[in-house]
């Protein structure tokens, strides 16, 4: 505890950005709808015997989704993809998978090869890599006469795939050239960021990269049209343990580093290694929240030119104790000023032992340490990295680390969300009825879920739940197709296919504009929801949608619910349902159009309303209506009524001679029960070690008894008034020898009858 604090404090003195939250950011927002499996429309693939739906390459331009799993790639049909186009198995032998579990991996789950990336390039193939047992390994698969191909030409992975199937990576194909971030060994212990062509990577030095946590990595082309003459960027967003933290545990953030494209490494110092490689942190603010959070997943939008683009990314809690969530966005602008204007992080020894980073406030080489080749370094005579002075590459070796943190949009998070924990995210642009353009985000989680979620003028809507798996299932991937408008969830168990626009979801009018969904109308002709379209646009007088503030004023009234009777006895408990359409409908009971306060005998529930020990009082019209936005609507009524008589005092004494009876005929049934146990006890059918020899001596006796039955029979047989016991004897007389062994009735002269020992207890 009392490290906690310490590092804490830490921060405090650091970092108040981080620890201090923007100012308006919404705590725990309530998704208005939950849509279950069962309801969720959605398409799902999974393939017998295949697991990890984890890699997807959306190839448009052959209308196929081609998804990478475990040791299978599939190519499945984009409109639908539970059409198998083809399928390619690409399984490790049995030698590297020995060789793998050799080397202390399980040889059932890890020593497998599990397809890590998938990347088409400029020639319409594919490049593909799998884990291969722990020996990474890449492949060039092609698509021809609806055939997927492995061409068999393998290549070293190591650097491009990970070798643990579990450990997160990144990577990116940028004119032909592989761009990876993950492990180039075996233990995991040497992360690199590296291009694959002319092959350039990252130093092995905890200022570079300490123990990260790679998920994403993004090409945006900031050479185009630069007036500067800049060079396009490969952006990579990770999470590490901070090295400027003075703190006696570790304390992990999150962080952007950046490339040019164009670098070739130094030519003394930095060789084959990144001249231009810069990192720093980035905050997402969240009130009350004092360690900072870290980032899951990256989704770029870009709605013009790369000045517009922007990143939103998803970001977790380091101690998972309360499951806090949040989405934060960046400006590319932000994030490039910070690159090339702040200020740089130094380490300083203190007392010869421990390393201290500050602010450096020295002057800066020129060129600017990190900086691409740009119009001022042509006009030094430097047209490429390899021109760099070694003053200006030693300095980015020691020195990587920005002072300055990129900030969230806003200074806030856009959205907070407490006990879901985000896994990924991507975003689409909405085009509203009246022209107006939103951001529409489909938040993955870790229960199997996804948020559907938009921000109107600061007011964040979430206007869905979509669950997709069970909630033991995180969602592990989102692809997004905007041509098809289809969203694309992968996970351990299988693919979803969904429609970002499910607007036959809303049922009526006022549910439908409610929703505020920028895809969704109320179709006033066709008296349903539809998906805006150009003849919606054509003809806005007749369709109703209102985002801003969701207005329902103009839809038609709804007429009242239908009566349900219902009747109960004295004493029972009765539970009237009642599901509102939106979980932020507040729910208002009344009887007998009195509002309903809970009490002991009543209680209201989410979906209903709980009747304790109802009696005469109980009796009544009762109605469950909700409130949303000012909209009130009536879901249901009920005549609630008590059977005649139930009540009396005479149904009550009835009521309890029943309960005698019953207890009286329980009490007999157990006694009888109990006579039958002993007696089988006795006569040795569950024989017990003590009774052994007894049991042995009355299978002796048995057939002499026997005997002495045929005689009492044959006696019997010369009265007339045992006929009927008789023919049965007579009908059974073949069957002798078994009659030493069955439960037989004998009657003696006397007229008694006797019982004698089963000893086969099948012949019973």
């Amino acid at each position: 505890m009392m490290l906690l604090l310490t590092v804490l404090c830490v921060l405090y003195v650091c970092s108040p950005a981080t620890l201090i939250g923007g100012q308006g950011s919404t705590l725990n927002i309530i998704p208005r709808k939950t849509v279950p499996i069962s309801s969720n429309g959605g398409r799902f693939f999974r393939e017998e015997g295949v697991w990890n739906y984890t890699t997807m390459l959306l190839r448009e331009d052959l209308n196929m989704l081609i998804l990478g799993a475990r040791e299978a790639i599939f190519a499945l049909d984009l409109d639908n993809i539970t059409v198998k186009k083809s399928m390619v198995n690409w399984p490790v032998t049995k030698r590297q998978q020995e060789e793998c579990s050799n080397k202390g991996k399980d040889a059932t789950n890890e020593c497998k090869n599990y397809i890590r990336i998938l990347h088409k390039r400029d020639d319409g193939r594919m490049y593909v890599c799998g884990t291969k047992a722990f020996n990474p390994s890449c492949d060039y698969m092609s698509y021809s006469n609806g055939q997927l191909n492995l061409e068999n030409n393998l290549e070293d992975g190591k650097g491009k795939c990970p070798f643990d199937p579990f450990q997160r990576h990144t990577s990116a194909m940028v004119d032909g050239a592989l761009y990876s971030a993950t492990s180039m060994n075996f233990r995991g212990s040497e992360p690199v960021m590296m291009r694959s062509t002319d092959v350039i990577r990252t130093e092995f030095a905890s200022n570079w990269l300490n123990e990260p946590n790679f998920v994403h990595m993004a090409h945006i082309l900031e050479g185009e049209s630069s007036p500067e003459g800049d060079d396009d960027k490969i952006y990579l967003f990770f999470s590490e343990t901070a090295v400027e933290y003075d703190s006696y545990t570790k304390v992990d953030v999150s962080r952007v580093a950046r490339v040019c494209k164009g670098d070739l490494g130094g030519q003394r110092t930095l060789q084959k290694k990144w001249t231009s490689f810069l990192k720093t942190r980035l905050d997402c603010p969240v009130p009350n929240i004092n360690l900072p959070l870290l980032v899951q997943d990256m989704f770029h939008l870009c709605q013009d030119d790369w000045t517009t683009c922007v990143f939103y990314g998803v970001f977790t809690l380091q101690l998972d104790s309360s499951q806090y969530s949040a989405v934060c966005a960046y400006k590319i602008e932000d994030i490039k000023t910070v690159f090339s204007k702040s200020k740089f992080k130094a380490p300083v020894t203190v007392e010869t032992s421990f390393v201290k980073w500050v602010m450096y406030s020295a002057e800066l080489p020129d060129p600017r340490p990190g900086a691409c080749i740009d119009n001022h370094a042509r006009e030094k005579s430097i047209t490429k990295s390899l021109d760099l002075p070694d003053k200006t590459l030693q300095f980015i070796k020691d020195k990587p680390l920005m002072d300055q943190a990129v900030t969230a949009t806003g200074k806030r998070a856009l959205l907070v969300k407490r006990g879901t924990a985000f896994t990924r995210i991507v975003v689409v642009t909405a085009t509203a009825l009246n022209g107006s353009t939103h951001e529409v985000m489909f938040i993955g989680t870790k229960s199997g879920s996804v948020l559907k979620a938009v921000n109107y003028d600061g007011e964040m809507v979430i206007m869905e739940e979509i669950q997709l798996f069970e909630s033991s299932e995180p969602v592990k991937i989102l692809r997004l197709s905007n041509t098809k408008q289809q969203l694309y969830v992968g996970s351990e168990v299988g693919v979803v296919q969904l429609s970002i626009s499910e607007c036959g979801r809303y049922h009526t009018c006022l549910d439908c504009v409610l929703a505020r969904d920028p895809y969704c109308v109320w179709d006033l002709n066709a008296d349903r929801c539809s998906t805006i379209n150009s003849t919606h646009r054509n003809r806005t007088s007749t369709v109703i949608q209102s985002l801003s503030d969701g207005d329902a004023s103009q839809c038609p009234p709804i007429g009242g619910s239908e009566l349900v009777n219902i009747s109960f006895f004295h004493g029972n408990t009765v539970k009237l349902w009642c599901q509102p359409y939106s979980n932020l409908a507040k729910v208002m009971w009344q009887h007998n159009r009195q509002p309903i306060r809970p009490s002991d005998t009543l209680q209201i529930l989410p979906d209903s309303l709980m009747i304790l020990n109802a009696s005469t009082e109980a009796s009544g019209y009762y109605t469950c209506s909700s409130v949303e936005r000012e909209h009130e609507v009536q879901h249901v009524a009920y005549d609630l009524k008590m059977w005649p008589g139930s009540g009396t005092t005479a149904s009550v004494h009835d009521v309890k001679e029943k309960e005698n009876t019953l207890v009286a005929m329980v009490v007999l049934l157990s006694l009888v029960l109990g006579m039958l146990v002993i007696w089988n006890l006795y006569k040795g059918h569950f024989p017990l070690p003590c009774c052994h020899s007894r049991v042995k001596d009355m299978t002796n006796r048995s057939v002499d008894e026997s005997l002495q039955a045929q005689q009492h029979k044959a006696a019997a047989s010369s009265t007339g008034n045992f006929n009927r016991n008789n023919n049965y004897a007579n009908d059974q007389r073949y069957s002798f020898p078994r009659e030493t062994d069955r439960l037989s009735t004998t009657v003696g002269s006397s007229g008694q009858i006797s019982m004698r020992y089963i000893d086969d207890e099948s012949e019973i």
